[in-house]
C-alpha cells in the first residue's frame, strides 16, 4: 500500500499540504483533482520522495519513503514537466534505467514503442512535448514498479494515444496489479479509469469518496411543489446547491439517500426527477464559490 498520513508541507509561509492522509491499495487507481495552484502537484511530488513533508510521513508498504533508495524503486512517477534528460540519446536513457532499476523490462519498453512510435537515435530534447510524454510513460511502465504516479499522463497526447495511454493503465492494474496514482485535468479520463477520486483545495481534501459511491450518493434532483414552498424550507442535510424557478427546484445533493427521499416527500411534490452528474459536474459544484458576475461585469 502506498499511504500518506497527516502530511503537510509548507513553502516559506504557505502551507502547500494541509494534513493530508490517503492511501492507494495495488490493484487500486486513485484519482486526484482539484484547481490549479491547490497543491497537487507538490502532493505528487511528496508522493515520489521528491519533497520531506514537514509533518507527517509517506509510506510504500509500511517503509518511509524519504531518502529510502529500494521504497522508491517500488514506484514508477511521471511528472507533469518532462524535460529531465535533455541532451541524452533516448537508447542511452534506457540503458541508464536498466542499471539503476533490477526489475527494468527492456522488452516491455520497446514492445510498447511499437505502439508509441519514438525514435531510439533521437535525443531527447529533440522530441515534441507529446513524444516527451509517451517516453517517460514507457520508462514508468517498464521499470517494474508496484506503483505508478503520474501527473497530467495525457498532457500533449492526440485522442489516439490519450486513449492507447488509458488502456496501459488499466492493463498494469488488472495483469500486473499495480496500485496507480493519477493527477489529472482531465476529469472524463479519470471518471473512465479511476476506483476513488479525491478533490484537493487550498492544500487540504475537499472530497474524497469511490466513484461508484459518488456516482450512487451525489446527484442532480429536480422536484416541483404544489403548496408555496421557499428555500429556507428545503433544509434537508445533504444540500449544498439549490436554485429554482417558479416552483420547480434544482437541488444538488451528496447524500441522496432514504433518509433524504423521505424528507423531501414530506413536502408532497409533484414529481422528482432524478439527474446523474459527470465528475467535471460534481467537481464544479464541489468548489464553485458563486463569483458575482453581475457585480464583476455591472
Amino acid at each position: 500500500m502506498l499511504e500518506v498520513k497527516n502530511l503537510s508541507l509548507k513553502f516559506g509561509e504557505k502551507k502547500v499540504i494541509d494534513n493530508i492522509s490517503l492511501q492507494v491499495e495495488k490493484g487500486k487507481i486513485l484519482g486526484i483533482i482539484g484547481p490549479s495552484g491547490v497543491g497537487k502537484t507538490s502532493l505528487i511530488r511528496a508522493l515520489v520522495g521528491i519533497y520531506e513533508g514537514d509533518l507527517g510521513q509517506v509510506l510504500v508498504d509500511g517503509e518511509n519513503l524519504y531518502d529510502n533508495s529500494s521504497a522508491k524503486k517500488k514506484i514508477a512517477y511521471v511528472p507533469d514537466e518532462h524535460n529531465s534528460f535533455s541532451l541524452i540519446k533516448l537508447a542511452d536513457i534506457v540503458e541508464f534505467y536498466r542499471s539503476i532499476y533490477p526489475k527494468f523490462n527492456e522488452n516491455k519498453f520497446n514492445k510498447i514503442n511499437k505502439i508509441f512510435k519514438i525514435p531510439l537515435e533521437k535525443r531527447f530534447f529533440q522530441l515534441s512535448k507529446g513524444m516527451k510524454v509517451r517516453v517517460n510513460l514507457m520508462l514508468a511502465f517498464s521499470i517494474g514498479g508496484e506503483y505508478l504516479v503520474l501527473d497530467e499522463p495525457t498532457s500533449g497526447l492526440d485522442p489516439i494515444l490519450k486513449e492507447k495511454v488509458l488502456k496501459l493503465i488499466i492493463r498494469e492494474v488488472q495483469k500486473f496489479g499495480a496500485g496507480v496514482i493519477i493527477s489529472s485535468h482531465h476529469l472524463d479520463e479519470l471518471e473512465r479509469v479511476c476506483d476513488n477520486i479525491i478533490i484537493i483545495d487550498n492544500g487540504k481534501i475537499a472530497y474524497h469518496n469511490s466513484l461508484e459511491e459518488m456516482k450512487k450518493n451525489i446527484k442532480k434532483i429536480q422536484v416541483a411543489f404544489e403548496a408555496p414552498i421557499y428555500e429556507e424550507d428545503l433544509d434537508i442535510e445533504g444540500i449544498f446547491s439549490i436554485t429554482h424557478l417558479g416552483r420547480v427546484f434544482t437541488i444538488i445533493t451528496d447524500r441522496y439517500d432514504e433518509d433524504f427521499k423521505n424528507k423531501l416527500n414530506k413536502f408532497n411534490p409533484l414529481f422528482i426527477e432524478e439527474i446523474n452528474l459527470s465528475l467535471e459536474e460534481v467537481f464544479i459544484y464541489k468548489l464553485d464559490k458563486g463569483d458575482n458576475y453581475e457585480e464583476i461585469f455591472k
